[in-house]
């Protein structure tokens, strides 16, 4: 396992790229694309014309096996079908968001933070405020990242750790990966 790790001063204000690009072939699970979605919460406020949800206490938004969640939330389906996905948490519990990957069985992406938004359409994932990112593989942890903002492009297959706006490097936070070697044999598949 190799772990990176960087200094304040090495690390550029504007955005911190992990040029992490994950050589394995998979990709969100494509079946998500065709399934229903399930809205849980408390309140859930649905303007049909315009196809926006609002959802209030206690979000849970599953789709295939995409699974969000958190304590307010806001969905806005685009004209080709697409869901964009903004739920936020709050001090007691954080949003969350959990995607098997396509290829080997019982890979995951799971994150948590403050914030999670998820675009369907470009299968952009963001999450914000002490925010986690792991990929898993058998409930094994093998890629770990840490940081204010994380931005993860599952079509592009990178990831990227931005410090707030108005950090100074003297408060900057540290942004951590935690990467597990590729295997020849997923490389070659």
């Amino acid at each position: 396992m190799t772990f990176i790790h960087w200094q304040q001063a090495r690390v550029p204000l504007s955005w911190l790229v992990l040029g992490l690009a994950i050589v394995s072939p998979a990709h969100a699970e494509k079946a998500d694309q065709d399934k229903p979605v399930i809205l849980e919460a408390e309140k859930v406020s649905v303007n049909d014309v315009k196809q926006i949800y609002d959802l209030n206490g206690q979000v849970l938004l599953i789709k295939g096996s995409i699974i969000v969640t958190g304590e307010d939330g806001h969905i806005t389906v685009d004209p080709q079908g697409y869901e964009f996905v903004d739920v936020i948490g709050n001090p007691n519990e954080v949003a969350s968001f959990r995607q098997r990957r396509e290829g080997p069985a019982d890979e995951f992406m799971q994150g948590r933070g403050a914030q999670v938004t998820y675009d369907a359409k470009t299968e952009f994932l963001t999450i914000t405020g002490d925010a986690s990112l792991k990929r898993l593989l058998n409930m094994q942890m093998l890629d770990q990242l840490k940081g204010w903002k994380i931005e993860y492009d599952d079509v592009k297959q990178y990831y990227r750790v931005i410090p707030p706006k108005d950090a100074k490097p003297e408060d900057l936070p540290l942004a951590r990966a935690i990467l597990s070697p590729r295997r020849k044999a997923t490389l070659e598949k």
